[in-house]
């Protein structure tokens, strides 16, 4: 089987409390890019997700899980 990859920017969007606009704003992408990924529908870019990474001031890792399944 090939590898998902699961991500929690939904979850650290809202916890900030910012609209998906905002978001978007802030990594310099779309809205709707952040929707797709959001949807697990994109997989961002490496320089994408060290952007989120410093958005929301943590670790790739902790945005962004790879899952294999058996």
């Amino acid at each position: 089987m090939e590898p998902t990859i699961r991500n929690r920017v939904k979850e650290l969007r809202t916890h900030l409390g910012w609209t998906q606009q905002q978001l978007a704003d802030a990594v310099g992408v779309s809205r709707q890019s952040i929707n797709s990924i959001e949807r697990n529908r994109y997989v961002p870019s490496l320089m994408l997700a060290l952007t989120f990474s410093r958005v929301f001031a943590c670790s790739t890792d902790d945005i962004f899980t790879l899952e294999i399944e058996p």
